[in-house]
């Protein structure tokens, strides 16, 4: 691929592609938006406020309720507090005790958000911050494993997924290749090292404004465009310091459409791409949880959600 030609992008379309591409954390959308990074680093004072006394905080997205909350039952159980952000399509979810609600999205008003938006500038509001996938589960004692090792990460040091590459991958694009959000822990100083550098969980990162010269970005545009290119080019590129999940270890728990043939899409595969419509549908949460001996916690969810949202069934 040229230097000066750019991958394409099948979500940039229609008429809101820009209000609706920036939130999810897409360089392209975003500095075509009227904000810049100055205004995130603005609204990350008032995260860093809601955040005040939490040590071991971890970002959970709610695209679905009951999933939500049985995430944050999780996150507790192993001795973190769920930090709640939310689809501005599909709003808060109900919270357990102890449970942080931050509304990332309160001073932009995106048409959609993801959790690679606040993710990106962990350093502005936390020590520390461990993510995962909304639709991400596992057994209690695998996860306490990853807390742990979470909790002991040095300062500078962060853990992501790393897929399973394909043959193709290896053998014809390896500019594809890169790190997944699936879950993992950032610090202070390897969220900044990846701001400063113009790297980053973003889409198009090569687009980054700390992107360091035309030369660079020249090079950088001949990577792929999809998140997580950048985490990776700041690991292997730059020698930033990266500890590495297999995603064989992993995969179980991850309810994605992906590479499952009899998944029913309820909404298209890009920006607009609504997980609220399709998660439950295609995964019923109670059956979910007997796989991973999860039943106690999930009736505590089922619990939470009804007295809180009375009128949310569970799927």
């Amino acid at each position: 691929m040229p230097m000066t030609t750019l991958p394409h992008r099948p979500w940039l379309t229609g008429s809101d592609r820009e209000k609706m591409s920036a939130g999810i954390g897409n360089w392209e959308g975003f500095n075509a938006s009227p904000y810049s990074f100055h205004d995130i680093l603005a609204a990350a004072q008032r995260w860093e406020s809601r955040l005040k006394g939490v040590t071991k905080p971890w970002l959970c997205w709610n695209v679905d309720a009951h999933w939500s909350v049985l995430q944050q039952l999780m996150i507790r159980e192993v001795g973190w507090t769920p930090v709640v952000g939310f689809d501005p399509r599909v709003g808060p979810p109900p919270l357990v005790p102890g449970a942080v609600l931050i509304d990332f999205n309160e001073d932009f008003g995106f048409g959609t958000m993801y959790p690679h938006f606040p993710l990106d500038y962990a350093f502005a509001y936390s020590e520390r911050l461990a993510f995962w996938h909304a639709d991400l589960l596992m057994p209690i004692k695998q996860l306490q494993g990853y807390a742990d090792r979470f909790a002991g990460l040095a300062d500078g040091e962060m853990m992501a997924v790393e897929p399973r590459p394909s043959v193709r991958q290896r053998l014809k694009e390896p500019h594809t290749l890169r790190y997944w959000e699936l879950i993992g822990c950032t610090t202070r100083g390897a969220s900044r090292s990846n701001f400063d550098n113009g790297c980053g969980w973003w889409l198009c990162f090569y687009l980054h404004p700390n992107c360091p010269g035309d030369a660079e970005r020249k090079k950088r545009t001949r990577m792929y465009w999809d998140c997580g290119v950048g985490i990776r080019y700041w690991h292997k590129v730059l020698g930033g310091k990266l500890l590495t999940i297999p995603e064989k270890d992993v995969d179980a728990g991850h309810f994605t459409r992906m590479r499952r043939k009899n998944y029913i899409a309820a909404s298209v595969d890009d920006w607009r791409r609504d997980l609220s419509k399709e998660l439950s549908a295609n995964f019923p949460l109670g059956q979910v949880c007997e796989q991973f001996g999860l039943g106690r916690l999930y009736a505590q969810a089922m619990e939470l959600v009804t007295v809180q949202c009375p009128a949310t069934r569970s799927g």
